[in-house]
């Protein structure tokens, strides 16, 4: 179950709203909370907290994005209901369960590098390929044989678990997904490589669960930020293998500050917390959203 934001009768629309906890909400995150609930006048919007990176995720910082929402969300029927919200860190669980399909396809394998010998991987290559999170990981331990990869995972060896792409591929062939307002997209989820799924210190990826979550909570409308949108090619391969059916997208532009960058909480951006205690009301907030709204 999710964290309903708003629901009304007869329709099939069901969207979320998925901060992660590390940090405190700014005006971005008003933005699209707002274009969720928007998308969901007719049907349902849920709160989900990605909060499965225990090295950045802190306990006040979900309770702090809690009351935002709430006050975000004042003179709107049924914005708060905590008892609905899911939290990605009490589902381990589902993730793992999705991992286990995956590796028992033979479309997973163990990755033993650390992040220097990857890089140093690439710097000497003559060339790189890159996707949108930078340079693909080059294949070192897609080399070892199954003995090998069972005697280092014996041994204690820390470990992640990559993607084999290319033989994901192969077993679902070619896949489709919606965005709204345009045509169909044919999903080319080499854009990412093999990507890391799972490793030691988080269980699961922002991509599995992500998929994972969307699949239970039933979710027909993501809707999210336009630097999301390359994620979607990975996220309907991941589909396509757990099949799961997917759901359309709407990926909407990103507030920026007045020099044109993009709103992120490591540049300490504006938080909500810090506007309201300048008094400045939910309503302001709403008509601000309102107007970048129009521009989407």
């Amino acid at each position: 179950m999710g964290f309903l934001l708003m629901s009304r009768p007869h329709s099939p629309t069901i969207t979320r709203f998925a901060p992660s906890p590390t940090g405190y909400l700014h005006l971005g995150h008003a933005y699209a909370a707002l274009r969720a609930w928007e998308e969901a006048q007719a049907g349902r919007c849920l709160l989900r907290i990605e909060d499965i990176d225990r090295n950045r995720c802190r306990p006040q910082f979900t309770t702090a994005l809690l009351e935002d929402i709430a006050w975000l969300g004042q003179g709107l029927e049924s914005w708060y209901q905590p008892l609905f919200i899911r939290y990605q860190s009490r589902h381990m669980d589902a993730y793992q369960q999705a991992l286990d399909r995956l590796k028992a396809m033979g479309v997973l394998y163990p990755c033993f590098c650390t992040r220097k010998r990857i890089r140093a991987e690439i710097k000497a290559a003559a060339s790189a390929p890159h996707g949108p999170d930078g340079p693909l990981y080059p294949g070192l331990c897609k080399r070892l044989t199954l003995k090998e990869s069972r005697a280092r995972i014996a041994a204690g060896e820390s470990h992640a678990w990559r993607l084999d792409h290319a033989k994901a591929i192969t077993r679902v062939g070619c896949l489709f997904w919606q965005e709204r307002g345009e045509p169909a997209q044919q999903a080319q989820p080499t854009l990412y490589g093999d990507v890391v799924l799972a490793r030691k210190d988080i269980p699961a990826s922002y991509h599995l669960c992500c998929v994972v979550d969307d699949h239970f909570q039933k979710i027909s409308l993501v809707t999210r930020g336009h630097d999301l949108k390359p994620a979607t090619h990975l996220h309907r391969l991941l589909q396509g293998l757990l099949g799961f059916d997917p759901p359309s997208y709407h990926h909407h532009r990103l507030i920026t500050d007045d020099e044109g960058r993009r709103l992120t909480k490591r540049d300490q951006a504006v938080s909500l917390r810090f506007l309201r205690a300048c008094g400045v009301t939910p309503a302001t907030i709403r008509s601000r959203v309102k107007a970048w709204g129009s521009k989407d």
